[in-house]
């Protein structure tokens, strides 16, 4: 016998990492898809990365902690991080994923049923009493910015680089602060299961990514999914990503062979 699940109090959560960085996830979705959203307070601007599944309202939840102009930056398309752009005023996506977000594309959104990948068994909990995993859908949003590699984007305080990084979709993105040598990664590189093999993925091009990143000095990293990690395991998921698919031939012939 199921029994009908309940109604979350509350569907995000927030950790506080320091004076101007806040975590926001959402606790009652499935862990191994549930995406880290950053909160980046500056001084003149606040950066949101990512955004979540979207099933309810990341906007009047960070509603308290917004008190300048907010820039939402989508890292990629996927539901998991795009899922809530359209609530915010300010949309930012990369231009080779602007069309999908102004089109509210699901197949690109990964959240078409035959897909796969939003299913019941993935909510522990309800965002509310209507929500089904059916009508899920990425809502469409016209995006008032469209990023680019080496944009910078100014908080007042401190500056984020655009890095185009694609392998896991055409649109991933990572922003990286050269100061601090921090890299706010997307699902560009994580702690876990590295997704190559989507319709949108190519994995000569993820590894044209991670041989760039390989000489990017970086003192933390701040992933789409799981925990922060430092210099030592970044290098570590580099250098096994590499060995491991370098061995289906060299990535140059592989990448030429794509054109």
């Amino acid at each position: 016998m199921t029994y009908p699940k309940s109604v979350c109090e509350s569907w995000f959560s927030t950790q506080r990492i320091s004076d101007n960085l806040y975590l926001i996830t959402e606790p009652h979705y499935y862990w191994w898809n549930r995406a880290n959203l950053w909160l980046i307070k500056g001084r003149t601007q606040d950066l949101l990365i990512d955004t979540g599944l979207g099933v309810s309202s990341l906007r009047q939840y960070i509603a308290s902690l917004i008190d300048k102009p907010l820039l939402a930056i989508a890292s990629h398309i996927h539901f998991d991080h795009a899922g809530g752009m359209h609530e915010f005023e300010h949309r930012a996506i990369h231009a080779a994923e602007a069309e999908a977000l102004r089109k509210g594309d699901n197949y690109e959104a990964l959240c078409k049923p035959e897909q796969g990948w939003v299913l019941e068994e993935h909510f522990a909990q309800l965002p509310h009493a209507e929500f089904t995993v059916q009508e899920y859908t990425l809502t469409a949003s016209e995006p008032t910015q469209i990023l680019q590699e080496g944009d910078v984007l100014d908080l007042g305080d401190r500056a984020f680089e655009v890095m185009h990084l694609p392998g896991h979709s055409t649109g991933c993105i990572a922003l990286y602060d050269p100061i601090a040598k921090d890299l706010f990664s997307g699902d560009v590189i994580y702690e876990g299961e590295l997704l190559d093999e989507l319709h949108c993925s190519h994995i000569p091009t993820y590894v044209a990514s991670y041989e760039r990143l390989q000489n990017l000095p970086i003192a933390t990293v701040y992933p789409g999914h799981y925990k922060i990690f430092g210099q030592t395991q970044y290098q570590q998921i580099i250098g096994e990503y590499l060995e491991a698919k370098r061995q289906l031939g060299c990535p140059s012939e592989l990448l030429h062979k794509h054109e």
